[in-house]
């Protein structure tokens, strides 16, 4: 996966983004199994101590189930 893409995942779930097509494409290559460890460990930072757990997760999901639609592999 490119860094810019890598960098609209990451927004997308911890900040406020959207991912293009064509780096939903890069992610589901890659697949769930990754984008969850990718979610897990930035979580384990303690940078990101602060946030809502169930909040992270419902964006998680929401960009995967996003990229799904739009990209069929």
């Amino acid at each position: 996966m490119e860094l810019s893409c890598a960098r609209q995942v990451f927004t997308s779930i911890f900040k406020t983004g959207a991912v293009t097509k064509k780096c939903c494409g890069e992610l589901k290559v890659l697949g769930k199994v990754c984008h969850d460890a990718f979610v897990k460990k930035t979580f384990e930072d303690p940078i990101y101590k602060n946030l809502s757990e169930s909040a992270i997760a419902k964006k998680s999901t929401k960009t995967w189930n996003t990229c799904a639609s739009v990209i069929d592999i």
